[in-house]
């Protein structure tokens, strides 16, 4: 089958190539024209420049194919949120657009849990909400532009399916694995391990190993059903205990206190921009979020999508540490 995968070049679009190319699939990789293709390596890929704000060049990459995963969006810093936002809506809806007039089967939309909105505060682990496929947005939009940009592509979604369109989106936690060249979702990992991460707050995250988010869009390919959404979690966990065992597995001391979120939400607008600098992927709008804890339930992909257990939160480290210093990062 003839497959393009948009956002080729990127940490999860590069692990999706390689699994496809291993299962014999062409694949065709869109990215653009200044993207580096280092992620890519040799893979025997049919590579198209385009930009998912070009519907004519969207038109160019899927003609002749069956079946698109798009995974580009904009990363990185959000400096103008209204033009970010824009790739993602605006992006997502050309890529439906190209794909029924291209008449592609089957497309899998990367969406995040941030989609799902933000779980309600709770004092302590015990008392943590476990967010399901079945949260709508809750949140105001200027407070996450990031979550709100993934609600509303997820409309586009929807919208295309109700005009007929087979499409399915799939939410992954924090992924974090071997491959993150721009380090952009394991910087939090690279810090810790580096001894850059000194203090922790309350509060938790869901990860998982893009080895396991990989497998994921391809099941959701073979498996998934029409509108749905799928969850693909790896281990909840209190952020104090994900820097404890990033710190045990590079030989590093762990953080010594653990700041009340109240704290961080007072100090949000000048730490913010601060941690920003540094390139970790802390904003101010992430650190106003401090204290809840984004736990996930995996099961319905486990379930339906037929995938196995995820990987623990200490394997996907030690793939991370190991493929950081091969690359001589650490």
């Amino acid at each position: 089958m003839r497959v393009l995968v948009t956002g080729a070049t990127g940490f999860l679009g590069s692990s999706l190539c390689r699994a496809l190319v291993q299962q014999g699939h062409a694949v065709r990789g869109l990215h653009r024209p200044a993207s580096p293709l280092d992620a890519l390596g040799d893979l025997p890929l049919e590579l198209v420049v385009g930009d998912v704000m070009d519907p004519a060049s969207l038109d160019r990459a899927m003609s002749g194919v069956q079946a698109v995963f798009h995974t580009a969006a904009h990363m990185g810093r959000w400096s103008n949120p209204a033009q970010a936002t824009a790739t993602h809506v605006l992006g997502t809806r050309y890529v439906l657009q190209a794909a029924r007039r291209a008449g592609v089967a089957r497309l899998i939309h990367t969406s995040s849990v941030a989609a799902l909105g933000v779980p309600d505060p709770a004092r302590h682990e015990a008392g943590a909400q476990l967010i399901d496929e079945g949260h709508r947005w809750n949140y105001r939009a200027e407070l996450w532009p990031y979550g709100y940009a993934k609600h509303l592509a997820e409309q586009e979604v929807a919208q295309a399916v109700e005009e007929g369109m087979w499409a399915a989106i799939v939410n992954p936690a924090w992924v974090i694995g071997p491959g993150d060249i721009h380090r952009l979702r394991s910087s939090l990992v690279w810090y810790a391990a580096r001894g850059r991460i000194p203090v922790s707050v309350r509060g938790g995250l869901n990860v998982v190993h893009i080895e396991d988010v990989t497998s994921g869009h391809l099941a959701a390919m073979e498996n998934g059903r029409r509108g749905e959404r799928y969850i693909l979690g790896g281990e909840n966990l209190t952020l104090t205990t994900i820097l404890g065992l990033v710190a045990e597995a590079a030989g590093r001391r762990p953080p010594r206190w653990e700041l009340p979120a109240e704290a961080v939400h007072g100090a949000a607008g000048v730490l913010g921009p601060l941690l920003r600098a540094f390139s970790l992927p802390v904003g101010t709008e992430i650190l106003r979020l401090a204290g809840r804890y984004f736990y996930y339930d995996g099961h319905k992909a486990r379930d339906l999508l037929g995938l196995q257990a995820p990987q623990s939160f200490r394997r996907a480290v030690a793939d991370t540490l190991a493929w950081y210093r091969r690359a001589g990062e650490l």
